[in-house]
């Protein structure tokens, strides 16, 4: 570099100049003295070119020194620089915009191997630090990579050229969007061996209960019950002791499990063999012994922990039992629940409570609102009918929430006229019940758990106090903090809950034949015709409503198709596909139908009744939404089926809604699904 090119700038500049400067100044004084005495004026004169001569001088010879004294300080200081950046503890290289290195320090070639004489892609390095990654518009901060075995978070800086060059007198660069990027190594193995210890070693709570503890019991003689209670725990706590875990009995038919988190991937892994190894277990005893299990992990403290555990615990029991749920924090996974077994409970004690509990409630209470799912079903007007009931003997006011009376409905809904007696506004529309609703309105959410697909999702958040009754399986998606809820499973139906509730409810209360009907109507549509998910709770909850007036022959005539939903029913059956043989797929045409939705259901009960036929989908097109309504008799858990698919149900009797898809795209989806599960194992042929 040319000394001549080096200008100084700033305030060294001004100190140089400032005695030639001030030469100015001694000849503004000079012309006052020429004005005062002309002979000492030339004497003045004399003495300021003498001075701006040896300043003149002194600046011409100093400058060069200072400047040579600056670029050697200068030069050295880079130096200095250079040798702390090469001897930077941290790995440490320079890329051109082509991905290409540049130079690298002592610690980056001591990981890498690769030395200052290195200039090849940074991909021959680090496969995942591509050109592409690196010349990204947004730019990339950092990325996590492995090298050798070690584990690597790898910041990145951009240095534009147009920064570097900004304040040079020597170098300038027009506007350039090129850049340099400077890459940090920072080694993180051992952070994340700390991170993944510490998560292991954070427990998890779990709670384990026999679904069946009672009815296990009374099966076998008084003698061999201390064995099978005792061949029930020792499968238990072999099963949790082999992953170090603590296990206590907390009750006859309950336990408490506590283990280490690195030891849950290898229960699912296991699918928690548990549930399937305790069924084994028979000493006698009719029926086989099943657990529930509920796995709370990802809380913050272990009372959170033991909080998601009963949260998981309540769902596993809520769909039915014999399965593990596990909560980690917000997310919930599934386990079991394949057995198309159901052990009914013969005990109305639950029954009675509820009753009681109901009772209060609706006490405390001027106004209850009912309302079903959305395209609501004779199940769903049933068990509204049966709640009205009980409201209308306490003298509360109550109302049903109807969108939509369908061709079904209709003759049952036609039977609530002022002319026989009802209010005129026992029906109403999700708009005028909005604005019926506030904090001290009773919200009685029947034969539906999921908030989402109720008649108005919106009366929820505008009541304190909710109410649920249902008989189908709870998912992850529950209506939240309900005063009281009575999820049974292993009912036929909402209408067979309600009929019992009603038989607790008061001695005074009274069905008219007409409301008897409905809910009678309700179990017989739910089971089809007493074929399906039938107990002796079903038949004594029928000859309770047959009791109160109930007539089979109007209920059948009530419930008969027209022509043109016979015919479609006949064209589902008719045009049905046998998939892997043994799973019938049909669509059911909705034109011309005005419950397309009850038909397809129709059809694929009707779909059973073909030899070899273990499962039966319809899938109906209705209000921009592909409804399937899924059926079995018992090998086949459809259930698990249409969870797949976003629904729910029963073992043998469930459905789901798709959105944004084609009739044959929902059909491609659930081949695919049978496809996946069949695979896993979940469902056998």
């Amino acid at each position: 570099m040319r000394k001549s090119n080096v200008k100084i700038k700033g305030k060294l500049r001004t100190y140089l100049y400032l005695p030639l400067l001030l030469t100015m100044l001694l000849i503004i004084i000079n012309v006052f003295v020429y004005m005062e005495d002309t002979s000492s004026g030339v004497l003045f004169s004399g003495f300021v070119l003498l001075y701006f001569v040896i300043m003149l001088i002194a600046y011409l010879r100093n400058k060069p020194l200072l400047i040579d004294e600056l670029i050697n300080f200068a030069t050295q200081y880079g130096l200095v620089q250079k040798q702390l950046l090469n001897e930077f503890e941290i790995p440490y290289a320079l890329v051109d915009y082509n991905a290409k290195f540049l130079w690298v320090n002592e610690q980056f070639t001591e990981v890498t191997g690769k030395d200052k004489k290195y200039h090849k892609s940074v991909m021959t390095v680090f496969p995942t630090l591509t050109k592409e990654l690196l010349q990204r518009s947004e730019p990339v901060e950092s990325i996590n990579l492995t090298y050798n075995d070690r584990y690597y978070r790898v910041a990145l800086k951009r240095i534009y050229f147009d920064t570097m060059t900004h304040d040079s007198t020597i170098v300038s660069l027009d506007e350039s969007n090129e850049y340099l990027t400077a890459m940090y190594l920072f080694d993180e193995t051992e952070l994340n061996r700390y991170i993944r210890e510490n998560e292991e070693q954070r427990l998890v709570a779990g709670l384990v209960y026999i679904d069946n503890y009672d009815e296990a019991l009374d099966s076998i003689e008084d003698v061999k019950r201390s064995l099978l209670v005792a061949l029930i725990d020792r499968k238990v706590n072999k099963y949790f002791t082999e992953i170090d875990a603590l296990v206590r009995k907390i009750e006859n038919d309950k336990y408490f499990v506590v283990f280490k988190n690195q030891y849950l991937g290898k229960l699912r892994e296991d699918r928690f063999s548990i549930i399937e190894d305790v069924k084994t277990v028979k000493v006698g005893n009719e029926m086989a012994v099943t657990l529930s299990i509920g796995i709370g992990v990802g809380g913050d403290s272990y009372t959170k922990n033991y909080e998601y555990a009963r949260m998981a615990i309540d769902l596993a029991l809520g769909r039915g039992g014999d399965q593990v749920v596990v909560r980690d924090n917000e997310d919930v996974t599934y386990y079991g629940g394949k057995t198309n077994k159901q052990v009914e409970r013969n005990n109305r004690v639950k029954a009675r409570v509820k009753a009681h509990a109901l009772r209060e409630v609706i006490e405390s209470r001027e106004h209850v609102i009912i309302m079903g799912h959305s395209i609501s079903d004779v199940d769903s007007l049933g068990a509204a009918i049966g709640v009205y009931c009980a409201a209308r003997v306490l003298g509360k006011k109550a109302q049903i929430v109807l969108n939509e009376v369908t061709s079904s409905l209709r003759p049952l809904v036609e039977g609530f006229s002022e002319e026989k007696g009802y209010p005129a506004d026992l029906f109403i529309k999700s708009e005028e019940a909005i604005l019926l609703t506030n904090r001290d309105t009773l919200v009685m959410v029947v034969d539906v758990n999921r908030p989402s697909y109720t008649e108005c999702p919106e009366l929820l958040k505008r009541t304190d106090t909710v109410c649920v009754f249902d008989h189908h399986r709870q998912s992850s998606e529950v209506i939240e903090n309900p005063v009281l809820s009575y999820v049974e499973p292993y009912a036929s139906s909402a209408c067979e809950m309600i009929a019992e509730v009603l038989q607790y409810f008061s001695e005074n209360i009274k069905l008219e034949p007409h409301e008897a009907d409905c809910i009678y109507a309700g179990i017989l549509i739910d089971t089809n015709n007493f074929m399906t998910k039938t107990g002796v709770r079903t038949f004594e909850a029928a000859a309770y409503l047959r009791r109160a007036g109930a007539e089979v022959t109007r209920v059948r005539k009530m419930l008969r198709n027209d022509m043109a939903a016979y015919k479609a029913r006949a064209e589902a059956v008719r045009h049905a596909e046998v998939y892997r043989g043994a799973f019938a797929i049909s669509v059911c045409p909705a034109d011309n139908v005005e419950s397309p939705t009850i038909v397809g259901a129709q059809a694929a009960n009707e779909l059973l009744n073909i030899v070899g036929i273990k499962a039966s989908f319809v899938l109906t097109e209705y209000q921009g939404k592909i409804y399937v309504s899924s059926r079995s008799i018992d090998e086949i858990n459809v259930q698990l089926i249409m969870e797949r698919l976003g629904g729910g149900g029963h073992l043998n009797v469930a459905g789901a809604q798709l959105t944004d898809c084609s009739v044959l795209q929902a059909k491609h989806i659930i081949q695919d699904t049978i496809d996946e599960m069949l695979k896993e194992g979940d469902i056998e042929e």
